[in-house]
Order: structure tokens, then C-alpha cells, then sequence
């Protein structure tokens, strides 16, 4: 029996409309700076270089089924959401990946988390096809991306957020973020220096 070695995945959270187009739930806060920043182009561009590389890609979308699932409403975010779940139900418009990346996804988990890896069966999925390193895109740095990041590295992934591949509300938090997820994960890349590292 041949026994394959450890695998590198990406993990490409929440790049859905409704928090990266204007029409979106967040696009008030996110739709502005996502453009002007140029991250969905990169991202996209990312996603399918890694593909070509033989790694997996996994998108996260931040659901909420009628029963709520896992939704616990005990911060300003989730008390948010939660009130308007309807715009968060998975076959709602918000709720699908955007068009740039919707054929980008070997696999695609819903959760109603901030982190990707809470909420779902990730870590099961992650097992048995190996997976024990991360190159994570999406939006918003200091939100999901940090969280999912911190997450990771704690249940023992290595973990390396791809740093032109992931966006804020704002330059400052961006920076801010990238910054603390360099001491808190394996470090922060490039999608160039993480292409290259395979």
C-alpha cells in the first residue's frame, strides 16, 4: 500500500457576495476597499495557479439554514447576522460565491462561525485527504481570515495566511493584522513566495 505524504490545501474563506460585492450584507463596509484593493483579481489568480499545482482548494461561506445551525448570537457580528438571516440562507443570492471564483472550489463547507474551521466537519475532510499545511485567502483580514489563521495553527496545522490575497475595511487593519498573524502562524506570504515554496 502505497502511503501518500503530508498535503498543502487552500483555504479560501468567505468570498461570497455578500461580503464582497456592494449588493452583499457587508458591501457597505467591504464592497469599496475589496475593489480598490485588487485582492479579488490576485486571489483568483492564486486559486487557480495552486490548483495547477495539484493543491486542493477549499471555499468557506457564511450560512445560516432556518433552524440557525450553530449561530450564536454573543458578539456585535453574529447579533448582526442573525438578524438578518434571511439575507444568509445558503440559497440566497448573498450567500453564493462570487462569480469570479464559483468554479474555483474542490470543495465547499457552510458554517455560521467566524472561523472556517469551526462549525463543520473541515478537520474530517482535511484528514482524509491528508492536509496538514494551509495557505488561507479572503476577506476580512482581521476578521475571519485572523481567526481561522489563529484557529488553525492551535489545532496544530501550519498555517500561512497568502498576504497579497486577503483584504480589509481598512489599510490600517489590514496592516495591523498581517502583522500580529506573523508571530502567530507560521507567517504571512506572498502568493508568489507561496507558489514557490511547493
Amino acid at each position: 500500500m502505497t502511503i501518500e505524504p503530508p498535503r498543502t490545501a487552500v483555504l479560501a474563506l468567505h468570498w461570497q457576495v455578500n461580503v464582497i460585492k456592494p449588493e452583499g450584507f457587508f458591501g457597505g463596509m467591504l464592497a469599496e476597499p475589496v475593489a480598490a484593493s485588487g485582492v479579488v483579481g490576485r486571489a483568483a489568480a492564486f486559486h487557480e495557479q495552486a490548483r495547477a499545482a495539484g493543491l486542493l482548494t477549499v471555499f468557506t461561506r457564511f450560512t445560516i439554514p432556518d433552524d440557525e445551525g450553530q449561530l450564536v448570537r454573543n458578539t456585535g457580528f453574529m447579533t448582526a447576522v442573525g438578524e438578518a438571516q434571511d439575507a444568509f440562507r445558503p440559497d440566497a443570492h448573498g450567500a453564493a460565491l462570487i462569480e469570479e471564483m464559483r468554479d474555483q472550489a474542490d470543495h465547499v463547507v457552510d458554517n455560521q462561525k467566524l472561523s472556517g474551521l469551526a462549525g463543520n466537519d473541515l478537520l474530517v475532510w482535511f484528514g482524509k485527504h491528508r492536509v496538514n499545511r494551509l495557505f488561507i485567502t479572503g476577506v476580512a483580514t482581521n476578521l475571519t481570515v485572523e481567526q481561522t489563521a489563529r484557529h488553525g495553527t492551535d489545532l496544530g496545522l501550519t498555517v500561512h495566511v497568502i498576504r497579497d490575497c486577503v483584504a480589509a475595511a481598512t489599510e490600517e487593519a489590514h496592516l495591523a493584522s498581517l502583522a500580529n498573524l506573523d508571530l502567530a502562524t507560521a507567517g504571512c506570504l506572498s502568493a508568489d513566495e507561496a507558489l514557490s515554496s511547493l
